[in-house]
């Protein structure tokens, strides 16, 4: 028992072939061109970010609906915002920022209530904030009340 061999003496592993999963008489259609919605949205020129305000559920946890119009006038007073581009003077002055920057893309920001330059774009709208309009970074929007 003590020189028991092994099993299996092939170091092959099987492969599992599956079978052509392609429809029978159904053409092909081409690939379409997928555009990001990113690049539709402005590019920040010099020492400006653009954030995109948070937006409230249309739902509630009790599940009851809020109206589109109330969802858009909270869009527009929120004071938190995602960052989705920075100029390419943002935090570059080190006598100012001498800590590096405040924040980078893709953080939760908060802001002055009425801050910003407001464009409207599909679906809602866009702030273009100064560099030092940044008040604080927060992990998750969630955890501010939103009143408007």
């Amino acid at each position: 028992m003590a020189n028991q061999e092994p099993l299996s003496t092939s170091n092959e592993v099987s492969k599992i072939h599956l079978p052509n999963k392609e429809l029978v008489g159904i053409k092909k259609s081409k690939p379409k061109e997928i555009t990001k919605e990113t690049t539709k949205l402005p590019k920040p020129t010099g020492w400006r970010i653009l954030v995109l305000p948070f937006r409230m559920k249309e739902k509630t946890d009790a599940g009851l609906l809020i109206g589109s119009e109330t969802i858009d006038r909270q869009q527009v007073a929120s004071q938190c915002g995602n960052v989705m581009a920075m100029g390419d003077s943002c935090y570059k002055d080190k006598e100012r920022y001498p800590n590096g920057p405040w924040c980078k893309v893709g953080d939760w920001v908060i802001f002055a209530r009425y801050s910003g330059s407001r464009i409207e774009i599909e679906g809602g709208e866009v702030r273009l904030l100064n560099e030092d309009e940044i008040l604080a970074t927060v992990q998750d929007p969630k955890d501010i009340l939103h009143k408007f």
